[in-house]
């Protein structure tokens, strides 16, 4: 999961997959994907946007599956070294830090609507969203992720 190349494996990694569905299962209740679904499908066929950051000073994203990808308007190389602070114009960035705090501290959040920008400045609303904190079978917390299935433009 770090900038040097290894994070490229993640939008089929099995294990990744895992850690994604598996956090958001036992900290939200109920599954990420359809059974029977595994990474492939929730990286290339999901009608979901999913998305995921790192744990570092600044967090990175780490993972955007294609239709995440598609509201932001970044390929795979591009998002994975986008600092994910940035998928929200400045003046709304404190709002999606109290989130993600939030998220911290009680371990997802349900619900969530906030102003989003795409690459090319155009704006949208991601309405009843999903965050949660990823933490592998350790209990070491990985970063946190989001998903939401509705969006339009501001």
């Amino acid at each position: 999961m770090s900038r040097d190349g290894t994070a490229a494996h993640l939008s089929v990694d099995p294990d990744f997959f895992g850690l994604l569905a598996g956090s958001h299962a036992r900290l939200v209740g109920r599954p990420l994907v359809p059974p029977g679904r595994d990474a492939g499908w929730l990286y290339h066929e999901a009608p979901f946007a999913v998305l995921a950051h790192d744990t570092s000073p600044d967090p990175r994203f780490i993972y955007a599956n294609r239709t995440a990808q598609d509201c932001f308007g970044y390929d795979w190389p591009t998002i994975t070294a986008l600092p994910s602070r940035l998928s929200a114009e400045a003046p709304n960035r404190a709002e999606r830090q109290a989130l993600l705090d939030a998220v911290a501290r009680e371990g997802f959040a349900t619900g969530y609507r906030g102003l989003r920008i795409a690459r090319s400045g155009e704006r949208f609303w991601i309405e009843d969203g999903v965050v949660w904190q990823l933490i592998d079978s350790d209990g070491t917390v990985r970063g946190q992720a989001a998903t939401f299935a509705r969006w339009r433009a501001a």
